[in-house]
């Protein structure tokens, strides 16, 4: 069997090394565009700063380990122009034409710079492959730069202003979506965020349009549609297109440029699979077709097409747009559905927010998470989760992707055994603490304002009570939580009260108690004032 892989990063070397572990007598080639091959592009940010110090800790194997390891035969530096579909042949840019009995397409996506006047001046760049790191780097060191504008506020992007920050060098990010890290995260979870970056030192301005780059042979100043920016450098991260425009005539289905694929990773023609950044999978929760550029579903994907290309019958379930980034002294993860793609999609919609301890509060370095649980309450079914914290949101995380997975409700997830010691969590998990709040948000006893909620108005009308330690919200009224042993006087047993706290905790304390003394319309706003900005009147 003779299996021709057009691409040789993540997902094509995947498909190659794992096809020939399962048949041996398969003939395996990687055609690939680049002298590289099967480098780590998600840790190409971390070179900048030299977190990662050589440019060979990149490369996970050059072609001729790879060829010596696996027995795949590699050409790199040689580009697929087409592809015969009736002969099953491609035509590559050596002048060959190398034939096939199965073709896997994995031929990755390039980086977007948009069309704009001054884009071919010096100084701008992309952080793509290896070799655009490089040269990045080489220049960062000297030039003697001190300001970089980064244009795109997704992973990538935040990851290289986080790595230019930690050079002395001042990032200033520019997006155009009303909010970072988007699609993903929920407004307040990204605005929040979006916050903490500012504190650390990494300003980011969301709807902008950059327009164009302005310069002598070399860039001076980019401009937006809402101001201009002096700069000696502009570095896109603005998005990825697929590489796909050679298979425009081969019938394959493909929608924008991505090639839809099956749960066996097989296109609409037969003998044809797709796989990585080219290519759509299906989420696991909605079943619908989705991109998911990620080194993980690259890995995971390329694994379960070489499976079935050696005769297993094996599906993929689906992504659940399972993400984590390291930021400016913390850390973000999510998965599932936001609350609102699950809003969107017609789900009944549930969801909580706290902050709590991400270990022991008395252990060195204890600080706290942030936790969002998205869940539908028709079902209880757990649906999303988005988690910020200087800790490991990863562990987190993961559990609710498992949990997910499993299509678990809430109510089966509030007593598993996580692990526990005070270097690592709390006694009660900090998942689990959120399950809790969040199982008590739906049955009823704990009643809440998100902060969504606060931040679009809904407050409005409420009296806010300040319970916070050492009553720190000017103009409002301050209620000590130990202190109260039944009707508090001035507050009437129907006014409408929204109890703030630090962290949300104390806040349902007090509900509890006021409930208990004949207290009828009483919310906690999630979040506290760690999350929330209040202000009293």
């Amino acid at each position: 069997m003779k299996v021709l892989v057009l691409g040789g990063v993540a997902a094509g070397t995947k498909v190659a090394a794992k096809l020939k572990r399962e048949d041996q007598s398969a003939e395996v080639t990687i055609i690939t565009k680049g002298e590289d091959i099967s480098y780590a592009g998600c840790g190409l940010p971390y070179y900048l700063s030299h977190t990662i110090e050589s440019r060979d800790s990149l490369i996970v194997n050059t072609p001729e380990s790879f060829s010596a390891l696996t027995g795949v035969k590699v050409l790199n530096n040689t580009e697929a122009l087409s592809v015969n579909v009736e002969s099953k042949e491609v035509k590559a840019s050596d002048g060959q034409s190398y034939g096939y009995d199965k073709l896997v397409i994995a031929t990755g996506a390039r980086a977007i710079v948009p069309d704009i006047p001054g884009k071919d001046l010096k100084n701008v760049y992309t952080v793509r492959t290896v070799d655009d790191v490089l040269r990045l780097r080489e220049f960062l060191e000297t030039s003697g730069v001190k300001k970089a504008m980064v244009v795109g506020a997704g992973y990538i992007g935040l990851e290289v202003a986080e790595n230019l920050n930690k050079m002395g060098i001042r990032p200033f990010v520019l997006e155009r979506a009303p909010y970072i890290l988007q699609p993903g995260f929920d407004e307040e979870m990204a605005e929040y965020i979006k916050d903490k970056l500012v504190e650390a030192g990494i300003p980011v301005v969301n709807n902008v349009t950059v327009t164009a780059i302005e310069g002598n042979e070399k860039v001076e100043k980019l401009i937006t549609d809402k101001k201009a920016y002096k700069t000696d450098i502009v570095i896109f991260c603005a998005g990825i297109r697929a590489n796909t425009e050679f298979l425009n005539d081969t019938g394959l289905k493909m929608d924008r440029g991505l090639i839809e694929t099956d749960e066996y990773g097989m296109t609409n023609l037969e003998d044809i699979y797709a796989v990585g950044d080219c290519a759509l999978v299906k989420n696991r929760v909605t079943g619908r077709m989705v991109y998911s550029p990620m080194g993980s579903t690259a890995n995971i994907v390329g694994r379960i097409v070489a499976e079935n290309i050696s005769g297993h019958k094996k599906s993929y379930h689906g992504v659940l747009g399972t993400a984590v980034c390291k930021l400016a002294g913390f850390n973000v993860a999510r998965t599932g559905l936001s609350e609102k793609q699950a809003r969107d999609l017609g789900y009944d919609v549930i969801s909580s927010l706290i902050v709590t301890n991400d270990k022991a509060h008395y252990y060195p370095d204890a600080d706290s998470f942030v936790i969002k649980l998205v869940a539908d309450k028709s079902d209880e079914r757990l649906l999303g989760l988005q988690v910020i914290g200087k800790g490991a949101v990863d562990k987190v995380n993961d559990i609710g992707v498992t949990a997910i997975s499993l299509k678990a409700k809430v109510s089966d997830l509030c007593d598993m055994d996580l692990s526990y010691a005070p270097p690592f969590s709390t006694a009660i998990h900090p998942f689990a603490v959120a399950i809790n709040v969040l199982m008590n948000k739906m049955n009823g006893s704990y009643e809440s304002m998100t902060p969504y909620e606060y931040m679009y108005g809904e407050a409005e009308g409420y009296t806010i009570i300040d319970t916070t330690q050492g009553a720190s919200i000017s103009g409002t009224r301050y209620v000590e939580l130990t202190k109260v042993d039944g009707p508090v006087e001035g507050l009437e047993k129907d006014d409408k009260l929204l109890l703030v706290c630090d962290k949300g905790r104390k806040a349902y304390l007090l509900q509890n108690k006021l409930k208990s003394y004949g207290y009828t319309n009483t919310k906690v706003l999630e979040g506290g004032i760690t999350f929330n900005g209040v202000e009293g009147e």
